[in-house]
């Protein structure tokens, strides 16, 4: 039974001052805990606390709304005209109630948003900030009970009415109020009764299957019956039976793996009275889990549904105490807990997520007292606004009248909390810090209970979850225009018989239908079975590609596309962690006057010693500094300093795993480079011991002493666009020189594009960040700048109402940064990060570029970097001009620009973000003209959007292959615009790999992709391509001719089981073992390149090719049935039948086995065991064939007469042809 719920909690228009200021509350009651009464005025600790001018202004807008709901009187009660009194315009005089403004009336869910997500992001980032709470107690803060649940009201009406869909509530371990999706995941594309009627219509949506389903139906009417309709039916079943098998298997696959996750066990919290303190452990399987379930979630966890993280604690002290006994979590349990989001948006590294202050307060009993309020489910995987109410207790209880018994004799235990908040809702804020969507990972050695909002097909994972791509590759699209010459050539053919006769044809039926048998007749012409075997071998190519032991962990996942990896024209390449390993080390570092790097590192760790050396033993290290020159003191000092920001001014969390047995600890962060600094310091001296929402302890590595505390008040986190972060920290220290009482610092580092501008005037930093980008470094600049009191509390206002704006709060925000902080900051110092390149990069870029590809370099790195690391990656060729387009703002300098390249063409091309901007937008299609024809192009400060750009309009421009790589999200856009996406599964997370068509662990496997697998899979397709296209139209040749000689009776030559057999058993396997074929290996492959080179002009499958096999085809089509007919010496019967029949089979075996270029067992399996199985099946043919003819002397000479005719002169063609003009591919091998 739910429990009740008072339906009279309070009218919407009832204010109690007493309960919504915690000056005038009441505090009679001695249940009421002070210390927790005095934590309740802070945002981080409980509920929302709202300035009494915000207040009054919401409640004059809502009294001013409710005049006219029905239900309503305009009329306020006396709270609220108490409440209003104080509010200026009565004070006045006035009398009157403002005429708000439609914007200002409308607070409802984004106002709500805004206001809660601010405050949950200040909690979220640091509960040190007192600064802001204890400013709005100062401004008499309230504690919101009924105010809080209109609000909520008008959140939901209005999300109602924007979006179409209601927000939800969540009675967090009790039965909902409506009924949600389950939770089962099901990635199944098709039902059991859905799969052949979607399989169907899907096939049928293929001209060529359509075609040939009329002509199998053709044969209902008799009038157009030419043999068995399964002549027919059979090879068009044989194609659907392997394209719906393929399907089927793929799709038991995936509800296979949807049922392993769907039975997965988890421990849900059931609330009861029959069990201990009314809490049991229940095991339930994932797709039982529903909305308002608490899951218990242990290290190493998926997350089942979408969450609300409501407690979490150490493993080691959850065995201690598990929670359910009367006293509630420790209240020093830090509750921050880490999860791994990788198989939801590809990042590797852990996020950070904390529970609400106000539910980790709580015992596990009291967690069925809490209401969630959430918005409609959104696939938004970054974003998420809610709030979180912990209920009075007679909300929840069964009996509402039993509350005082209920609060005299609590016999569950109550949380502090409940003894304070006992008679009315407490509510705090919810942001995506709160929350661990499903399919993310529990990573730290944390037990954590989450309250579960959204389920099964609602959930964030399955929200963002789109549809595969589906491309299409080059030699499809060629072999598609063949396909329609194809359906020319049989009307063209059938029309021309008819009209032979004069369009009367000679068995008197009427001209059309006599054309329309001729189209049956001639349907062999049109290969059924080419898009089948097509892809068919695409599945082979594949296989190869995941067996290949020369580059492990490849892996293909679009696999309709591997031919286009021989035909590659234009690489497009990211930077960092694709040509460069994305693994940073902090080399040098530059402090005004000196620059350290390699072994003069120990001159900085000694300073470090010195500098932060503390306790007995180590004064005289402490009073070396001082015993030092002038000016080794002032660089001892530069460099402390310099090393204190770094260690200070990050993002970077330590975590401890254990590891076989041991404890190892280890550093977690968004950016590589962040924690290269870190470990930086601590290579000097300085370690980062620990770090959470309010503090940063730093200790020393040569005394294991704690040297700093830091009380975090700000953090401003790295953007794309700010391209800086800072910190504002209060430091504690016993180091001399530093802060013992708590100074304020405002630290800050970032791009030097940025920072040039923030630090205070000098004379060397634009010169020493040129220098290490010369050197192939990535620089950071840092620099502080220290505050008072006075200057903090101003910025701290001022920034707090900014993150309440309703408009262009981020902007605002930053604003307010900048004007009180981002100005005259102390240059410390500048670091250079090295990021190196990755194996064989060079070898690698060399070999594209000989292969005919190439290359351009997209980066969003700094211009002199991406020339060093284009130089020292061969990316350029040795002594090549680079031609550098920089800093153009004016159209007519661009213009000017141009008219240089024209006369460039030899360079390549270095050009910067704001250039390229410029040239898109002013010169497109003169520029990518012209940069297209350049050997290289390297484009530095580019954003996601510029690659994708880029991408897109050489593809458009070229109407070539164009292959994009990356390994960072930033590069899934431009991957996603390619014709051939390649991710890199790199240090920044798996975005660009699974979004790309194909997923490689190393740049210098791409070679091997394209030169080697990417050529051999074009030229197989192409050369499987011909074989099918030949076998259908000889036989279609075979069937003219004998029309022609029966005075043009439109009338079937090879019927019902030749005709299947033929295109079956007799031929498939041997033609489709050409997918083997290889003509020459993989050492020649890649010592060779140019052989790469010739397959971008699509010369193993052109038109030239094409008609070459039509003269072939028809060639032997004549000499095959003319032939037979003449040496027999009958138009029809069995015994021109028999040896037509097996010259055909013969035939075409002898040019298979001739075609091939390097022998593999299988094939010779498949030629000589088909040419038995025809042998065997020849005696079971008496229906078709003369048995007593076919095992006479005059059958077999004239079947070898016959096939000699027809095969000499093309195979002796085929040798001229190699001796007159070799193919590449034997030059190199000699022959």
């Amino acid at each position: 039974m739910p429990p009740l719920r008072d339906a009279d909690s309070g009218s919407e228009d009832d204010l109690d001052l007493d309960e919504l200021d915690p000056i005038v509350q009441s505090s009679d009651d001695p249940r009421i805990n002070s210390s927790f009464d005095s934590a309740n005025r802070r945002t981080a600790n409980g509920s929302a606390n709202i300035p009494l001018r915000r207040l009054q202004k919401y409640e004059r807008s809502r009294l001013w709304r409710s005049k006219g709901r029905p239900g309503r009187t305009g009329d306020a009660d006396e709270d609220t005209e108490g409440l209003l009194d104080s509010w200026p315009g009565k004070a006045r005089g006035n009398g009157q109630l403002p005429q708000w403004s439609e914007s200002e009336d409308q607070p409802g869910w984004n106002v709500s948003r805004r206001k809660y997500q601010n405050l949950n992001r200040e909690n979220s980032i640091s509960q040190g900030r007192d600064a802001h709470t204890r400013r709005l107690s100062g401004r008499q803060s309230m504690q919101i009970s009924d105010f809080v649940r209109q609000e909520l009201a008008d959140m939901r009406e209005h999300d109602q009415e924007l979006n179409g869909h209601e927000s939800r509530e969540v009675d967090v371990g009790q039965s909902q109020k409506k009924r949600f999706p389950t939770n089962v995941i099901s990635n199944a594309k098709y039902t059991p009764w859905s799969f052949l009627p979607r399989t169907l219509y899907n096939e049928f949506s293929f001209f060529l299957n359509v075609y040939f389903l009329l002509v199998a139906l053709s044969q209902i009417l008799p009038f157009l019956r030419i043999g068995y309709m399964s002549t027919y039916i059979v090879p068009l079943g044989v194609v659907l039976t392997i394209a719906i098998g393929k399907e089927a298997v793929d799709d038991i696959v995936r509800r296979r793996r949807d049922a392993e996750a769907n039975a997965e066990l988890f421990t849900v919290l059931s609330f009861s009275d029959t069990g201990r303190d009314g809490v049991v452990e229940v095991q339930k399987k994932s797709r039982d889990i529903k909305v308002g379930h608490v899951l218990r979630l242990e290290k190493n966890q998926r997350v089942p549904a979408d969450v609300v993280i409501l407690q979490s604690r150490l493993t080691e002290l959850r065995d201690d105490s598990r929670g359910y006994g009367t006293d509630a979590p420790s209240s020093q349990a830090s509750g921050e807990t880490f999860i791994r989001t990788d198989q939801l948006d590809g990042e590797t590294d852990w996020k950070l997520r904390l529970p609400s202050p106000l539910s980790q307060s709580l015992t596990l009993r009291d967690l069925q007292r809490l209401k969630i309020t959430a918005g409609a489910p959104d696939k938004k995987v970054n974003e998420f606004v809610g709030t979180l109410e912990f209920q009075p207790r007679q909300a929840s209880a069964y009996d509402p009248h039993g509350l005082k018994e209920d609060l005299a004799d609590d016999h569950g235990g109550s949380s502090e909390l409940d003894r304070s908040a006992a008679d009315r809702v407490t509510s705090a804020p919810l942001t995506i810090d709160n929350t661990a969507w499903a399919n993310t990972v529990l990573a730290s050695s944390t037990t954590t209970y989450g309250a579960v909002i959204y389920t099964g097909r609602q959930t964030r994972s399955a929200l963002s979850t789109s549809p595969s791509r589906s491309k299409t590759g080059l030699l499809e699209y060629e072999i598609n225009n063949l396909t329609k010459i194809l359906c020319i050539m049989t009307l063209s053919l059938s029309i021309i018989l008819v009209a032979l006769e004069g369009f009367e044809p000679s068995n008197k039926k009427p001209w059309y239908v006599a054309i329309t048998i001729y189209l049956i007749l001639f349907s062999t012409i049109i290969p059924i079975s080419l898009r089948v075997n097509l892809d068919m071998g695409k599945t082979v190519y594949a296989h190869f590609i995941h067996q290949d032991k020369g580059i492990p962990g490849t892996v293909v996942r679009t696999s309709t596309i591997p031919e286009d990896l021989g035909r590659i024209e234009y690489l497009l390449s990211d930077k960092t962690g694709t040509l460069t390993q994305n693994e940073m080390q902090l080399r040098k570092i530059h402090v005004g006057t000196v620059a350290y790097a390699g072994e003069a590192m120990d001159e900085v760790a000694a300073y470090v010693e010195q500098a932060f050396a503390t306790g007995a033993g180590h004064g005289s290290k402490a009073s070396e500094l001082g015993s030092t020159t002038k000016t080794r003191r002032e660089i001892g000092v530069r460099v402390r300093d310099l090393v204190l920001a770094l260690a200070l001014c990050h993002n970077v969390t330590p975590t401890t795993e254990e590891i076989d047995g041991e404890k190892v600890v280890s550093y977690q962060a968004s950016s590589p480079d962040e924690i290269a600094i870190v470990e930086f310091t601590e290579s000097v001296g300085l370690r980062v011991l620990q770090r959470d929402r309010e503090n940063i302890v730093l200790q020393s590595v040569s005394t294991a002493q704690i040297v700093v505390r830091a009380e975090i008040k700000d953090i401003f986190p790295f953007t794309s666009d700010s391209k800086r972060m800072g910190i504002v920290v209060s430091i504690t220290s016993e180091i001399p020189g530093l802060s013992s009482t708590g100074e304020l610092w405002f630290f800050q580092k970032g791009a030097d594009t940025v920072m040039t501008s923030i630090v205070a005037a000098n004379d060397w930093l634009d010169e020493e960040t040129a220098n290490m980008a010369r050197e192939g470094l990535r620089t950071l600049v840092v620099g502080r700048k220290r505050l008072s009191q006075q200057q903090y509390a101003d910025f701290s206002s001022e920034y707090s109402d900014a993150s309440l704006a309703l408009h262009d709060r981020d902007s605002g925000m930053a604003s307010v940064v900048k004007t009180h902080l981002e100005h005259d900051l102390e240059l410390l110092g500048v670091t250079g990060v090295e990021d190196r390149l990755q194996k064989d990069v060079k070898p690698s870029l060399e070999l594209l570029r000989n292969a005919g590809v190439k290359i351009w370099m997209l980066t969003g790195d700094k211009i002199e970097t991406a020339r060093c690391v284009a130089v020292s990656a061969r990316l350029v060729a040795r002594g090549q001009n680079i031609f550098t387009v920089a800093k153009l703002k004016a159209k007519q300098a661009a213009k000017d620009a141009l008219d240089v390249m024209r006369n460039q063409t030899e360079s390549a091309l270095l050009i910067d973000g704001d250039s390229l901007h410029l040239m898109l937008s002013q010169f497109r299609t003169e520029f990518i003209t012209i940069a297209v024809q350049l050997p290289a192009v390297i484009a530095c400060r580019c954003s996601p959007t510029q690659k994708a750009d880029v991408a897109q309009l050489i593809r458009q421009h070229t109407r070539k292959r164009v292959c994009c790589i990356g390994d960072g999200g930033n590069d899934v856009s431009m991957i996603q615009a390619a014709d051939v996406g390649i991710g890199i599964v790199g240090k920044e997370g798996r975005q660009a790999s699974l979004a790309a068509d194909f997923s490689i662990e190393q740049f210098c496997y791409l070679t091997k992709l394209l030169v080697w697998h990417g050529r051999n899979s074009y030229k197989r397709s192409a050369k499987l391509a011909q074989f099918i296209i030949h076998r259908g139209l000889i036989i279609s040749v075979c069937q003219t001719m004998y029309n022609i000689a029966g005075h043009f009776d439109p009338k079937g030559l090879f019927k019902d089981w030749l005709m299947v057999g033929y295109a079956t058993v007799y031929t498939m396997l041997p033609v489709f073992s050409l997918v083997l074929d290889t003509d020459v290996d993989e050492h020649l492959a890649n010592l060779y390149p140019e052989l790469y080179k010739e397959l971008k002009w699509g010369k193993s499958l052109s038109y030239n090719t094409f008609f070459t096999w039509v003269g072939v085809s028809v060639y032997q089509g004549v000499v095959i049935q003319g032939l037979s007919q003449l040496l027999v010496g009958e138009v029809d019967g069995p015994r021109m039948l028999s040896v037509s029949f097996t010259v055909l089979v013969v035939n075409e075996l002898i040019m298979v086995a001739v075609a091939v270029t390097t022998w593999h067992p299988i094939m010779i399996v498949c030629i000589v065991g088909t040419a038995c199985i025809y042998a065997a099946s020849v005696p079971f043919l008496g229906e078709y064939f003369d048995l007593s003819y076919v095992a006479s002397w005059s059958w077999a000479w004239r079947v070898v007469a016959v096939g000699s005719i027809s095969l000499v002169p093309v195979w002796g063609g085929k040798v001229a042809s190699r001796m007159w003009k070799p193919p590449n591919y034997r030059k190199v091998q000699g022959i």
